[in-house]
């Protein structure tokens, strides 16, 4: 889960600020000339679009929606909850779909009051990771405020070499409910481990990152959506199709939490009605629809995958 506003998740807004400082303008196109759609062969009047499924391995749920999405392209792109107890679920279904795009979901907190997950790594009792009940904290603010970085490094690190010991095949780093955006420092190690890996992570290019030491050719987006708390069902298309469709040329990712409401999700996210499970069934109908599907077709949007933006660093 990866909570936004309409387009830009205000702690990340913050974040960046005081780490780096904004402009109108990212570095990145200061620095080469040319927009992220030109270097990857389309016209500058292009609209790009990443339609990214979050939460890959929550549970059985959200990994048969996500799947489904993905073997019929309603989605392009989808990062994986390493810590959950279902990433195995997601580890043997990308070997029969090798090309899927994929990415991690670095997990530093457990949000959900009656279904958590522990660390990855074996961070000691003392671990500035570990609640009191031995999980990975239920809130962003208490890692932003107690988090050590070579706690997070060690933390990261072992998430992603996990994925990849399974043999997944990655395109990306992004920050489950932008823990890893909420103090620079935090940022700053969310750098390292997309550098260390050679990965791109999700990042807005609607800041000035200069200061961040930026590969020219880094892939930054020019914004990040999600559809806000307080939708009604019967809303939730007409939603989605305002907050896209005034959008300007330029690079988009559109987040989405997908699942079928059942049983199990219902039970986990019972006191969380936003981004549980009926939020999760009305993303799921919403992006296999054939009206979301005509209106992208209708306004032009180029859908491409982190897999497709990783050939603008080439």
């Amino acid at each position: 889960m990866f909570r936004y506003q309409r387009i830009l998740w205000p702690g990340f807004l913050a974040a960046l600020m005081v780490f780096c400082g904004a402009t109108p303008l990212g570095a990145q196109q200061q620095a080469t000339g040319r927009t992220l759609a030109e270097r990857l062969g389309h016209p500058a009047s292009s609209r790009l679009l990443i339609i990214h499924a979050d939460d890959f391995g929550m549970m059985h749920s959200v990994d048969s929606a996500i799947s489904e999405a993905l073997e019929n392209h309603w989605v392009t792109s989808a990062s994986i909850l390493v810590p959950c107890p279902w990433f195995p679920e997601v580890a043997q279904w990308s070997k029969s779909h090798p090309d899927a795009d994929l990415g991690i979901h670095l997990a530093l907190n457990s949000e959900w009051t009656t279904y958590r997950w522990p660390p990855v790594s074996p961070q000691p009792l003392n671990s500035s990771l570990l609640g009191p009940d031995g999980y990975l904290p239920l809130e962003t603010d208490y890692v932003s405020k107690h988090a050590k970085m070579p706690d997070v490094e060690t933390e990261l690190r072992a998430q992603v070499d996990k994925a990849k010991s399974a043999g997944i095949r990655l395109s990306h780093l992004d920050t489950h409910m932008g823990a890893l955006i909420g103090t620079s420092d935090l940022f700053r190690v969310y750098l390292a481990t997309g550098q260390a890996y050679k990965l791109p992570i999700l990042l807005s290019r609607q800041f000035d990152l200069s200061h961040a030491q930026l590969d020219p050719n880094a892939i930054v987006l020019d914004a990040v959506l999600e559809i806000e708390p307080g939708v009604a069902k019967a809303d939730w298309l007409a939603t989605y199709e305002k907050m896209l469709q005034p959008l300007p040329p330029g690079t988009y990712e559109l987040i989405v939490h997908l699942a079928h409401n059942d049983p199990d999700i219902q039970a986990a996210t019972a006191d969380h009605p936003n981004w549980g499970a009926q939020w999760r069934q009305n993303d799921f109908d919403m992006v296999r629809s054939a009206e979301f599907r005509q209106f992208l077709k209708e306004q032009g949007f180029i859908l491409v995958s982190w897999t497709d933006l990783a050939k603008a660093t080439n």
